[in-house]
């Protein structure tokens, strides 16, 4: 198939899933911005993204994104590599134009896989996952509902390594999305000086907007988290569940994340009328 068995196939394979993702994190950092201005809308937010069978699909077509860009990306390395064969260590100066996050993709790629795995275990695997298989986390032997996303702001930021993780993910992010963002052009086709200079200068506009705004915001909620103790802010969290459930009924819907469900087309309404 030409694009496993072409090198420019597997290229743009790169491109499409490459521009997917920049979209995922252009999308990730502004619903982080919710948790900063409307805590309770996050946590509304998180309820809706939670086990339901849109949002696991769209976590699985992510996941599949993931893994199909890291093996297209070590693919293409290895091939690079065997098609330089022992002349890549007889190079002793780099030419100018190449830039170091060009020579260095890989090895940014691995560091920005590496904070993926700590972001799903402090998230995911506490959220989405916690729902899936009906298991609340526990906190200071506190159970934690998976819907309550700003609580595991506060638990994840709580902890001095976090933000330096995160910070030094957010970096190697910074350098692999500047340059991927115009190469994936390149890879299309799309390469003349004009429009790559252009392009250039997009990418890393929109890459530091994005990246700038993700440190901002682990910094805002590295401040949050250790200015209150973790019961004030499950006592925040609780008072915000108490009034959406208020709200909700009056906006003629009924929550049953927030709430016991009464409506009687509801199937949580059903078994609790059964247990009554």
């Amino acid at each position: 198939m030409w694009l496993t068995n072409s090198s420019i196939g597997r290229k743009l394979v790169m491109s499409i899933t490459g521009a997917c993702l920049v979209l995922f994190v252009t999308f990730h950092v502004l619903m982080n911005a919710v948790a900063i201005f409307w805590p309770a809308a996050y946590d509304l937010i998180c309820a809706f993204l939670g086990a339901n069978w849109y949002a696991l699909i769209a976590s699985m077509g992510l996941g599949l994104l993931v893994v199909i860009h890291i093996c297209y990306a070590v693919w293409l390395t290895l091939q690079n590599r065997k098609a330089r064969g022992n002349d890549r260590y007889a190079v002793t100066s780099k030419p100018k134009q190449v830039e170091w996050s060009s020579q260095n993709m890989l090895v940014l790629g691995l560091v920005v896989v590496a904070f993926l795995v700590v972001h799903l275990i402090q998230f995911w695997a506490k959220m989405q996952l916690a729902e899936i298989i009906h298991c609340d986390a526990v906190h200071n032997g506190v159970e934690v509902p998976p819907a309550a996303g700003t609580l595991f702001l506060h638990i994840a930021f709580s902890q001095i390594w976090t933000p330096i993780v995160y910070i030094i993910g957010f970096v190697a992010l910074w350098f692999h999305m500047n340059h991927g963002f115009w190469s994936m052009f390149q890879s299309c086709g799309w390469d003349n000086d004009v429009w790559m200079r252009r392009l250039k200068c997009i990418g890393c506009w929109w890459t530091t907007i994005v990246v700038g705004l993700f440190i901002a915001q682990a910094i805002v909620f590295t401040v949050r988290a250790n200015s209150t103790d973790f019961n004030t802010a499950y006592d925040n969290y609780l008072q915000q569940t108490e009034y959406a459930a208020q709200v909700a009924p009056q906006l003629g819907q009924n929550d049953c994340t927030v709430a016991p469900c009464t409506d009687p087309q509801c199937e949580t309404a059903v078994i609790i009328n059964e247990n009554d």
